[in-house]
């Protein structure tokens, strides 16, 4: 038990530290944003590189940070049942969840995603646009870091539901801050 105890922790220290860098790329959304509307009809001048570099960065927000929403229990979930389970019934439905829906997609993401980016990587793929980002292999790149880190924050959704049935409920998911102070102990 003490092996997925720190490696919960090390996974969730690793996506926290993924997490609090991204949610930073937000801003730069807006900056970016709020400056080609503002070069486009302020001053009548448009740069194709700059509305795909938002559009770039917001997806990167979403991509990257979807391990560290779901570290944190902030995806969608109807709780009309949920809500109502006890924690080992809770840990169990998500288990069975994380292994039956979210590896398999992720492994299938990851697998056709792959070839595209080390294709793209060798070739220096630039933006279909004229005059668009010169580094789509980029772009490319964050799809398979998204597969990643949600892989990993799933293994550690995955350990956490373990270490519950095992009988360590203040791992439960979405009480990571008693976890944490469990681990520290």
């Amino acid at each position: 038990m003490q092996a997925l105890i720190a490696f919960v922790r090390a996974a969730d220290a690793c996506t926290t530290a993924v997490g609090r860098v991204v949610q930073w790329f937000s801003i730069g959304t807006v900056l970016v944003c709020a400056a080609v509307v503002v070069l486009r009809y302020g001053f009548k001048i448009g740069f194709v590189w700059m509305q795909e570099l938002y559009v770039w960065i917001h997806a990167s927000v979403f991509m990257l940070g979807a391990g560290y929403v779901l570290m944190r229990d902030g995806h969608v979930r109807v709780d009309i049942f949920y809500s109502a389970w006890t924690p080992r019934t809770r840990a169990a439905v998500e288990l069975a969840c994380t292994l039956i829906f979210l590896a398999p997609w992720l492994i299938l993401v990851g697998w056709s995603a792959w070839p595209f980016l080390v294709l793209s990587w060798l070739s220096g793929e630039p933006s279909d646009q004229l005059g668009g980002m010169p580094a789509l292999y980029v772009l490319k790149a964050v799809l398979f870091l998204f597969v990643i880190f949600m892989g990993l924050a799933g293994l550690a959704v995955a350990a956490r539901c373990i270490l519950v049935l095992a009988g360590r409920e203040e791992f439960l998911h979405g009480k990571s801050a008693t976890a944490t102070e469990t681990m520290a102990q």
